[in-house]
């Protein structure tokens, strides 16, 4: 915490509002808009929450087909099964470890031949670090095929100069309890269409229809975030600019220690991009150094240090098994080979340097 959040919460308290309806929630969706630039803002429940609107707001329906970037958490491609569609499913590239371009405009090329382009495509910002948004945005404006831009995890990070999370029809943002601001639990859609912001904000809200009873005659959710936690968000908000910079500090001090290493690499930051490194993640190449990934993690498990593989690809989860995949090239299927060789260390914004320093001697022990 920042330590200015209690102010929020005891306002909350004060005017009686801890519901999903107050002043911190307008405020929240005000601030978050205007940091990043959009011209609207709706405060969710959580991220997921925020991609189901997103997708509803697409019409996506039973049978839909939507493009997902493989190489992130479930919670990306969830909400396509949450409406009856179809994820399929694009690889990855090696210069932001986001969905390839390349892989996309080869599936884009298909679904056309077949007549049956996708709703929708779900581009993720991967642990902060924006994809090849010119690239993929031409693509699929050449189609005529809205983006939702996943940017969970890169909230405060840059594209040229543009906040990420600003280039599709819609931007979701996480606040979930481990990302660089939190509200303990929630999210937020952003978009430049402020009438399908307040759509969304209606369908969080249970559909209720403007009458003095309770009035329905579209399908709702409950996904309004809470006057509280909305006053949390609003303090984060405050101190975001600074979490990113102690984050790409521990990055920095991570690639000066490891990064001279042979076999070693750490996850690229894009020329003309600013990630805010919210999860600094390295490859490790077990051909040049005799040690595996899983190996080097159990060897700082054992140090009781917490770290954890590269998201595993959804296109082999169970969950998913059976869904169309288009990998970056037909003998390099770049999320596989990132999921084998990829760990994400610890990364906190407020780890100290005694704390790195110690991560980063279990790691050179055990690489001898």
């Amino acid at each position: 915490m920042s330590g200015n959040e209690q102010k929020y919460i005891d306002e909350a308290f004060e005017t009686n509002w801890i519901a999903p309806l107050g002043k911190n929630v307008d405020e929240f969706e005000k601030e978050v808009a205007k940091y990043n630039g959009t011209a609207g803002a709706a405060a969710m429940s959580s991220g997921t929450a925020a991609i189901h609107i997103a997708l509803e707001l697409l019409d996506v329906r039973q049978g839909d087909i939507v493009f997902c970037s493989s190489l992130t958490f479930v919670a990306s491609a969830n909400p396509i099964y949450y409406l009856g569609g179809e994820p399929v499913f694009i690889d990855s590239e090696y210069e932001t470890w986001n969905m390839s371009p390349v892989a996309l405009a080869r599936a884009m090329e298909e679904a056309q031949e077949k007549e049956k382009l996708p709703k929708a495509v779900v581009i993720v910002n991967l642990y902060g670090q924006s994809a090849k948004m010119d690239e993929l945005m031409a693509i699929c404006d050449l189609y005529g095929v809205p983006v939702i831009e996943d940017a969970a995890e890169s909230l405060g990070s840059y594209y040229k100069g543009k906040h990420s999370g600003t280039f599709g029809k819609f931007g979701i943002f996480s606040f979930n309890g481990n990302k660089i601001i939190t509200t303990s639990g929630g999210g937020m859609l952003v978009s430049n269409d402020v009438g399908k912001v307040e759509r969304a904000r209606f369908l969080a809200t249970q559909a209720r229809e403007k009458a003095r009873h309770y009035q329905h005659q579209t399908v709702g959710y409950n996904y309004r975030m809470s006057n509280i936690l909305a006053g949390i968000g609003r303090a984060q908000l405050e101190v975001l600019d600074d979490r990113v910079k102690a984050r790409r500090a521990v990055f920095a001090r991570y690639e000066k220690a490891l990064g001279g290493i042979e076999g070693i690499s750490f996850m690229p930051e894009l020329t003309g991009t600013y990630s805010n490194r919210w999860l600094t993640a390295m490859e490790v190449d077990p051909e040049k150094l005799s040690v595996t990934a899983n190996e080097l993690m159990d060897a700082l498990e054992k140090e009781n240090i917490e770290a954890r593989p590269v998201w595993k690809p959804l296109h082999m989860q169970p969950l998913f098994e059976g869904c169309k995949f288009y990998a970056h090239a037909d003998d390099d299927v770049v999320s596989e080979r990132l999921f084998a060789r990829g760990i994400c260390l610890p990364s906190g914004s407020n780890m100290t340097v005694k704390e790195q320093e110690r991560v980063i001697q279990v790691i050179r022990e055990r690489l001898g």
